[in-house]
């Protein structure tokens, strides 16, 4: 037992350091690229801070655990939202912007209804991860294809030549590569310890992957967004949350699903945690509405804001959520 906790403490610890490190190669790769911050929330951080959960999925899937990576990915979104999110807001209230509620937002929302489709059947078979992988295909290309258009519908040439003099291209590609391969080992240590422990304990896959593992692999969300809020980088913000939760439903699962079907799994899946992740995200697009808010953008546009009180209902819902899941295992 002793060997399994070492691994996931330290696996835990390296994967953090290591998406910090990826999150900053990847985004410096970005800049000097001239890429846009909302693009680079939405996909390079989304995908580098959502890596953890993608090779922690497909590394449980290849070692007959399927049910640890649907946890993680659900999990994780949870935690996004309620724990991420709302820890964020309660510390410095998050700006909504326009194009994420009129775009983003009710594509998360979209995809999450898909996902809920697929797995009414009980199972989610190589066919629904194949199909699941197809869909994140064509939102990110759908997502980059359209900020290549309005960057060059608004023209920010000098700014992007600006700003990739101050970036270096050698190290943010060795930061890009071994932030990488510092993941998949500590991802792979960490999975092999938390299986270790579920299973000494008599304690389900599911429940592990839906509490220390989603918390595990999600500190790097916090982390980011909790920097980019503080820095007035509100786009980069919740964009990482969006983007990451795009990730996890749809990439994170359908890797696992297409490595390994999951020919059934726990009823709990339908009955608790995917209304719950449903129910956030929801509730994020309402928190969100410019309703009765003042702030006005670039364009005369109203925009949202996430304030300190939707940021602590959201941390209320996920201390009930962990408390009843602890209280299920007990």
């Amino acid at each position: 037992m002793i060997l399994p906790i070492i691994a996931v403490i330290l696996g835990l610890a390296v994967l953090v350091w290591s998406a910090d490190k990826f999150v900053d190669g990847a985004v410096g790769v970005a800049k000097f690229c001239g890429m846009s911050t909302l693009l680079i929330g939405m996909v390079i951080v989304g995908f580098g801070t959502s890596a953890p959960e993608m090779v922690v999925s497909a590394i449980s899937a290849m070692q007959d655990a399927p049910e640890l990576a649907l946890g993680n990915a659900y999990g994780s979104n949870i935690a996004n939202i309620a724990l991420i999110l709302g820890v964020t807001a309660v510390i410095s209230p998050v700006i909504v912007v326009r194009k994420a509620l009129k775009r983003d937002l009710p594509v998360l929302i979209a995809v999450t209804v898909l996902a809920v489709i697929l797995a009414l059947d009980g199972a989610i078979g190589r066919i629904d991860g194949i199909v699941l992988l197809l869909v994140f295909a064509g939102v990110m290309g759908f997502n980059i294809v359209s900020e290549i258009r309005q960057k060059h519908k608004v023209g920010h040439v000098e700014d992007s030549e600006e700003s990739s003099k101050d970036v270096s291209l050698g190290k943010s590609l060795l930061w890009l590569l071994l932030g990488l391969a510092l993941l998949v080992a500590s991802s792979r240590a960490l999975v092999w310890g938390a299986v270790a422990i579920a299973r000494a304990l008599g304690v389900s896959d599911l429940l592990i992957g839906l509490t220390i593992v989603a918390v595990g692999t999600s500190l790097p969300e916090l982390a980011s967004s909790i920097a980019a809020a503080r820095k007035g980088e509100d786009d980069l913000a919740f964009g990482n949350i969006i983007g990451s939760n795009l990730f996890n439903t749809l990439a994170v699962v359908g890797i696992a699903a297409t490595i390994a079907p999951m020919h059934s799994f726990e009823a709990s899946v339908l009955s608790r945690d995917m209304p719950v992740m449903a129910v956030l995200t929801i509730l994020l697009l309402l928190f969100g509405l410019p309703v009765r808010k003042k702030r006005i953008d670039a364009g005369g546009h109203r925009i949202g804001r996430i304030n300190r009180i939707e940021g602590a209902t959201f941390l209320a819902i996920y201390v009930g959520y962990i408390g009843f899941l602890i209280a299920q295992a007990m």
